[in-house]
């Protein structure tokens, strides 16, 4: 694999360096003949290529984020969806934790596609991103989907996950605005060899790109020779895992085996051939030769802690010790962990397998496991192996085809379309086991274990084909080169007899008379601020991990069923990194709602006495004119799940701001600037402030009115006012409203 340092010329089938030749066209002019930009440039409403207003073709939701997004675009004076919203029930499917609250979510769902005029997806039909491919791609098309892994590139179709608020932006018919993206070549030549699936292509490109921030915020585009090779199925294998690189979107160039994808399901009138045009400029290219690939494995705890499995099996002592060492700072030391107690015999023992979701659940994937599982046994120890096809539908066809009658003869339980696998919501392992799953993420604690119960297991990420073969050897780690077997290659047949039984789909027209079904978790969103004149934070937490993940600021699994009640799920914020930070930041909303309430805010927070007389003694025009909140610290967070409630949970206990060296997805930082917070950045180095430390910003709303681009912010300590300085980063017009406002909610009450 080769990661070029510069732009590339990519012209007859050949890939030029930009500093290679002259070309007779402009990089601007080739940059234009781009598969990205020419559907960018479809979508735009700005009329300015660099400044772009994108309006959406289609948006989708599960039913962790809909009732969110609905309730804040109802708050904000929603009359009927604008486009398609499709509202998937995928997540919350297992009505077991908090009693109605999941059904109820459900229903509000239900109504509320019939009142607004959306599509409603029952629980266990399809996973969000099956459904989106099976019935909602096209062409040249845009979706936006409320979860992080919302990508059909391989379709034709720039997909982008985005947090609620994006949505709701949308469905009230305002645009995504962002900068023209870069665009990055993925050239793909060769053709993979026997038992390499999409996971080990996917997890290879992972583990180049995503510590060196080759592709962060950037559209990858698939394109060259090898692709033509990849199956449909295989290509949206890979297409899905590219949210784990911290791109911004993918594409690819689409040919006969996509408009066969499309024909199977019935909508060949949704193809369109997408291919550059003869000279394309990129920004970067990744050449990989597909034949170079080897099956893959990510080690515990993230997508980019990759080794060939060959790999880990010859050094196996080497890097356990690795993984256990580097486990310790995501776990921050607080519990004990190790993998080296499942060595057995100098081989590897697994505790399970899972193959779910929008990556593992394929049809392809489901059938060459079986290939590998048929006339097997996965034994009678510890080991287990679940198989959860993403859709209805292709669960219909694997039971039609004798695949589902292999799997459970082996011993492999065959469940529903969920996504529980993936964020801890169903198939939890016991503690200190550890999973190989062929899902999206392996953060810690993800897989639903409780670090502050004492709790700990572990998932690492392989391809279908891999667990198939460790299956078959009675969870002993297994590559699926070493089966030596032939694949059948079964032909895929849609029937989407069960949709028209189960789905309703308004077809876009609205019916007002309809009364939404609200359960009692389902709470409003409560009033927030608008920004202060000036601001005092307290900083309540501060995390100096490489990373931090949206899991880590708000948990998933168990959690997730409290998403419809911001305040209920605001307890949760930082529990399993941080656990007193909820009390700290409440504590300190004590004198923020004392002086929205006309009152002195000593008298609610005692502490805050010798922080405002230290102010107010060098900046005594702010006296009366301050708003006091929280902030956290962390060195690079937001990294995964679209989320909106890492930011909204930490709003809605009073947090005014992030400070950070930099943030790990567009998207977490989007989700702060929607929720009125300022996504402030700090140079990495020694930080003028520790956790505990009082903060002031003086004339903070006028330093955003007046785009200001550094920022003077003081700590204070010792009666002393000690200054520092931070950035906003580039803001449009509009997200500074929104943080002024205090958030979308606020800003669109007055639009």
């Amino acid at each position: 694999m080769k990661l070029y340092k510069n732009g590339v010329y990519i012209t007859d089938g050949r890939i030029w360096d930009e500093n290679e030749g002259v070309f007779p066209i402009s990089k601007e002019e080739a940059a234009k003949n781009t598969i990205a930009y020419g559907i960018l440039q479809d979508h735009n409403r700005s009329g300015n290529m660099e400044k772009l207003q994108i309006r959406f073709d289609c948006l989708t939701s599960h039913d962790i984020t809909f009732v969110g997004i609905i309730q804040t675009a109802r708050a904000s004076g929603l009359e009927k969806f604008p486009v398609p919203y499709v509202l998937t029930n995928c997540h919350n499917s297992l009505c077991a934790v908090g009693g109605t609250i999941n059904e109820d979510d459900h229903m509000f769902g239900l109504t509320c596609a019939k009142k607004y005029g959306g599509v409603y997806v029952p629980p266990h039909q399809a996973v969000i991103h099956q459904y989106a491919r099976e019935m909602l791609s096209g062409g040249g098309k845009m979706i936006l989907g409320s979860d992080s892994h919302t990508r059909y590139g391989a379709l034709g179709t720039m997909a982008v996950g985005e947090g609620g608020p994006e949505l709701v932006k949308q469905l009230l018919s305002q645009t995504y605005d962002i900068n023209m993206p870069q665009v990055v070549a993925i050239y793909l030549k060769g053709e993979v060899r026997p038992g390499v699936g999409p996971q080990d292509v996917a997890l290879a490109i992972i583990g180049e790109v995503f510590a060196n921030g080759y592709v962060k915020n950037k559209v990858m585009e698939f394109v060259g020779p090898g692709v033509h090779s990849l199956s449909p199925d295989f290509r949206i294998g890979v297409d899905v895992m590219t949210t784990e690189t911290t791109c911004l979107s993918s594409i690819w160039q689409t040919d006969d085996r996509i408009r066969e994808y499309y024909a199977i399901h019935g909508r060949e009138e949704d193809y369109k051939e997408l291919t550059p045009g003869r000279i394309a400029y990129y920004d970067g290219c990744v050449e990989i030769d597909l034949s170079d690939i080897k099956p893959m494995i990510a080690m515990p705890f993230h997508p980019s802690n990759t080794y060939t499995i060959d790999e880990l099996k010859a050094n196996l002592d080497d890097i356990l010790a690795d993984v256990e060492k580097k486990a310790q700072v995501s776990l921050d030391g607080k519990i004990p962990f190790s993998l080296k107690n499942k060595v057995v015999d100098g081989k590897l023992y697994v505790d399970q397998g899972i193959i779910a979701g929008c990556a593992g659940g394929g049809f392809e994937n489901i059938c060459a496991a079986a290939d590998i599982l048929r006339g097997r046994s996965i034994g009678s120890d510890a080991f287990t192996l679940s198989v959860y096809p993403a859709s209805t539908p292709i669960y219909m066809e694997l039971a039609k085809n004798g695949v589902l009658a292999d799997i459970l003869a082996c011993g492999g339980v065959v469940k529903t379309a969920f996504c529980g696998p993936c964020f801890g919501a169903g198939d939890t392992p016991a503690n200190n086991a550890f999973s190989i799953r062929h899902t999206t993420r392996n953060f810690p604690n993800r897989e639903g274990s409780k670090i502050q119960n004492g709790q700990i297991s572990s998932v690492a990420l392989m391809d279908a084909r891999s667990i198939a073969a460790t299956a078959a050897n009675k969870g002993f780690l297994t590559s699926a080169e070493e089966y030596t077997g032939g694949y059948t290659g079964q032909k895929y047949f849609f029937d989407k007899t069960i949709y028209e039984n189960r789905v309703f789909d308004s077809k876009g027209i609205a019916d007002p008379s309809v009364e939404i079904q609200f359960g009692p978790n389902i709470k409003d969103w409560p009033v927030m601020p608008a920004l202060a004149e000036n601001l005092i934070l307290k900083v309540v937490s501060e995390i100096h991990d490489p990373v931090t993940t949206t899991d880590e600021l708000i948990p998933s699994g168990e959690t997730s069923s409290y998403r419809s009640n911001p305040l209920g799920l605001a307890e949760f914020a930082l529990s399993r990194k941080d656990p007193a930070y909820v009390g700290r930041a409440k504590e300190v909303q004590k004198a923020q709602k004392a002086i929205e309430a006309g009152e002195d805010p000593v008298s609610a927070l005692p502490e805050l006495s010798p922080v405002l007389k230290t102010v107010e003694k060098e900046f005594p025009a702010a006296a009366g004119k301050i708003g006091v909140g929280s902030t956290i610290f962390a060195v690079k967070p937001g990294d995964g799940s679209a989320r909106e409630q890492a930011a909204s949970c930490q709003k809605v206990l009073g947090g005014w701001a992030n400070i950070a060296n930099e943030y790990a997805t567009k998207r977490y930082r989007s989700n702060l600037i929607n929720w009125g917070m300022l996504p402030f950045v700090i140079p990495a180095g020694d930080l003028p402030f520790a956790n505990g430390d009082y903060l002031f910003f003086p004339d903070i709303r006028a330093a955003v009115e007046k785009k200001q681009e550094k920022i003077t912010g003081y700590t204070v300590r010792d009666q002393k006012l000690i200054p520092f300085t931070v950035t906003l980063g580039e803001l449009t017009d509009d997200e500074r409203e929104i943080i002024l406002k205090g958030c979308l909610i606020n800003y669109n009450s007055v639009h």
